[in-house]
């Protein structure tokens, strides 16, 4: 395994190549790929019997953008939460200065009425948490999917799982460590409670999928959680087939 300077230099120079990449695809072609993939994520089986899924708010160019699955779900009568960040306070050293939740979009309108931050992406104002849902509090009930956002991913041939490469700021895999650690101790104490099984899918154009035809590859170290499948911009799904599911 890549030492940890190593891995993190591999993963700079792939996020600084990717996003030379990402920057040349115009936004027609993003709303293309991005109608491709809602019309297949409606078929996906997966996403029609979630009943409460957590998905990213999208920037307006070079990923796929959400706004049509938000309104989808949200119209549907699916749970909808999305990303919240702040500032952690941790005495532990070893936590992120900002860390990620998800809290819930209780409505269409209150999802209209989201101002949008610095990077165009909607934004949960930080007065409106106390009355949402947020998914790391003891209390409240698991997710059935949730739908990430990345810079690259690449299929593993191994283990058939997915590969992700984020935008480097942890957020993802420190929520997902720490949903895990809460929803293991709850399923000890309630075996109703299965929220560890949460399934994971990337959200990617198709110029964000690394093939051995690109020569490239995901780099990923201990702590970087492997996905369970693929939606692509040209309506394709890679899905990790699984006994238990």
């Amino acid at each position: 395994m890549a030492s940890a300077s190593a891995l993190k230099t591999a993963k700079k120079e792939l996020r600084s190549l990717m996003k030379r990449r990402l920057s040349g695809i115009p936004n027609s072609t993003v709303s293309s790929q991005s109608a491709a993939l809602f019309s297949s994520i409606r078929a996906f089986k997966s996403y029609q019997e979630a009943k409460r899924i957590g998905i990213y708010l999208s920037m307006p160019t070079g990923e796929i953008q959400t706004d049509a699955i938000v309104r989808d779900a949200l119209g549907s009568g699916k749970q909808v939460f999305v990303p919240y960040l702040y500032k952690a306070h941790s005495p532990d050293p070893t936590t992120p200065k900002s860390v990620m939740d998800m809290v819930d979009l209780q409505s269409l309108s209150d999802y209209d009425s989201l101002e949008r931050d610095s990077w165009g992406i909607p934004k949960i104002a930080t007065d409106t948490v106390p009355e949402r849902e947020r998914i790391l509090t003891k209390g409240t009930q698991p997710l059935d999917l949730i739908l990430m956002p990345g810079v690259a991913f690449e299929l593993d041939p191994l283990h058939g799982s997915v590969k992700r490469l984020g935008h480097g700021k942890g957020f993802y895999d420190y929520f997902l460590y720490r949903y895990r650690e809460i929803y293991s101790s709850l399923a000890q104490e309630s075996p109703a409670i299965s929220g560890t099984d949460v399934l994971l899918y990337g959200l990617a154009l198709e110029e964000q999928h690394l093939t051995a035809e690109t020569g490239l590859s995901v780099p990923v170290g201990a702590h970087d959680s492997p996905l369970h499948g693929l939606l692509l911009g040209d309506g394709t799904i890679l899905d990790r087939p699984s006994p238990d599911r």
